[in-house]
């Protein structure tokens, strides 16, 4: 490998730290790049830059913006009376795809797994409690993963929904009680959101049930 110029080597070490990208591979990136028109380098550089300095965690919803409130929050036409909970934006972007939901979204940032220390201070469930006692908001669909962390944070949420809409119903400041449920069917056990197929995230959004 030594026998690149240092630049061609320095972009290679750069790619190559990219998930998924090996070494070859990131050889074989850096020589298109070095052979692409100057502008098409530019424009990718460019875009880089801009991601960097304008990407930003939507001031609702947590999801991935460059504005304060991502496109979903920023859409009046959405159901206010339905929260999905996911892990991750990648998540939301799979369950948008398939088309099949219409409401608003909460993402924790992660699921709960003690053993790498990451309990429910390290996600945002704080803010998802607080969402979910406005009086507009009747279900939450917990779309967490299917695997032990996910379940065990789908758990969490739902026993903690239970205590807090207890204490609002016995305040009456809500005239029914939150539905919570789970998406199911179609999504393997252990299986990651952002590998299912949209068919099976429709049907297990569709075929929900009740947590």
């Amino acid at each position: 490998m030594n026998y690149y110029p240092e630049s061609i080597l320095k972009l290679i070490k750069s790619l190559s730290t990219l998930p998924g990208i090996g070494r070859k591979t990131a050889e074989r990136l850096a020589l298109h790049i070095l052979h692409a028109p100057l502008h098409e380098a530019q424009s990718i550089a460019s875009d880089i830059l801009e991601l960097k300095q304008k990407v930003r965690l939507c001031a609702k919803c947590f999801a991935l913006s460059d504005k304060e409130y991502c496109r979903v929050c920023s859409n009046p036409n959405r159901d206010d009376s339905l929260i999905c909970v996911v892990e991750n934006p990648s998540d939301m972007a799979v369950i948008e795809k398939s088309g099949v939901f219409n409401g608003y979204y909460h993402i924790l940032g992660g699921a709960l797994s003690p053993i790498d220390g990451i309990g429910p201070d390290e996600i945002r469930l704080k803010e998802l409690f607080i969402r979910a006692s406005s009086k507009e908001v009747k279900e939450v669909i917990i779309a967490t993963g299917t695997d032990v962390e996910g379940e065990a944070t789908a758990s969490y949420i739902a026993d903690n929904l239970r205590f807090y809409d207890n204490i609002e119903l016995s305040n009456k400041s809500k005239q029914n009680g939150l539905i919570i449920s789970r998406i199911a069917s179609g999504v393997p056990m252990g299986g990651d959101l952002q590998y299912v197929d949209q068919v099976t995230i429709q049907r297990a959004m569709e075929g929900r049930r009740g947590f």
